[in-house]
């Protein structure tokens, strides 16, 4: 069915309609789809992560889905533990004899899956946390960028997320993973993309949509049940506007204006990470967001059938 290919990647900016085109396309391949969205892996976080689970549905039928609402709100969820995740889902799927169908925005958590790198689990590093704990931010974020392009500014929005990003590069220095056990992955790059201004509207009438839709109660409900406001900062956008709102830190205004510019940020990051996958040798085969679903999903038959 998938010729050269043993798994096909969907991928795009957020609010693409990625997750929906990706269902129909599983549905008519025979197919399961293994999530790459590193926020969706948390239960009980639904409008502020962008699940939706009616986009799981064709025609009535629940297409499988894996890698969604395996881990508890407030826990660190790592690249490690997705990759080790994803092995088991990749390998559970083609047993059975079904096509595995990736789909998500988290290039970290694609490249993890797809570039045959073994991801190491990293143990907090407390000698290292001690001798760190009285530098400054702009002190910790000097020492990052000794180790590593700073890339991805997610990685120096928090105290917590460069103390991490720190421990994670000085263990690379001292450990080489064995490659020899990573299953060869074979994909198939299809992205999504709206024009520019498209998908700013789009961004923008979708969180309006899940604001409508109770996105500041499920936050207030994660903060009663017990997750720290600095669990739900850490983990970015929604979360972190939403409960600063909550606090008392912002207005409502100020948290909607603040929150909406971030997410377009965000939609920015993304596309720059595609594009530096591009650069590295993955071919990607761009679809214009604009075209109906069947279209879509005739253009990438169309590729499948013909490698």
């Amino acid at each position: 069915m998938t010729g050269e290919y043993n798994l096909v990647a969907v991928m795009g900016p957020t609010a693409s309609g990625k997750t929906a085109f990706a269902a129909l396309l599983a549905d008519r391949i025979d197919g399961e789809i293994i999530s790459a969205d590193s926020r969706q892996v948390y239960r009980r976080m639904n409008l502020g992560t962008g699940k939706d689970y009616a986009d799981y549905r064709v025609e009535g039928k629940d297409i499988p889905v894996h890698l969604i609402d395996i881990a508890d709100p407030g826990y660190k969820y790592s690249v490690f533990e997705y990759q080790r995740d994803f092995f088991r889902a990749f390998h559970s799927i083609t047993e059975r004899g079904k096509v595995p169908v990736l789909c998500g925005g988290s290039g970290m958590y694609i490249e993890a899956a797809t570039r045959h790198y073994r991801m190491e689990e990293v143990p907090k590093n407390e000698a290292l946390r001690n001798e760190l704990e009285s530098k400054d931010p702009d002190a910790l974020k000097e020492i990052l960028s000794t180790l590593k392009k700073l890339h991805n500014t997610t990685d120096i929005d928090t105290r917590e997320r460069v103390l991490r990003a720190i421990e994670i590069e000085n263990h690379k220095l001292s450990h080489s993973p064995d490659q020899n056990d990573i299953p060869l992955i074979n994909p198939l790059y299809i992205g999504i993309l709206y024009e520019r201004s498209a998908e700013r509207q789009r961004i923008t009438e979708r969180l309006e949509k899940r604001l409508n839709e109770g996105m500041i109660d499920e936050v207030k409900q994660l903060l009663q049940s017990g997750v720290s406001p600095e669990s739900l900062e850490y983990y970015g956008l929604e979360y972190r506007y939403i409960t600063m709102f909550l606090q008392g830190r912002m207005d409502f205004n100020a948290m909607k204006a603040g929150l909406n510019t971030a997410i377009h940020q965000f939609s920015k990051r993304q596309r720059t990470w595609f594009r530096k996958m591009e650069r590295a040798g993955c071919t990607i085969h761009w679809i214009e967001g604009e075209f109906p679903d069947g279209v879509k999903l005739q253009k990438v038959l169309q590729i499948l059938k013909s490698s």
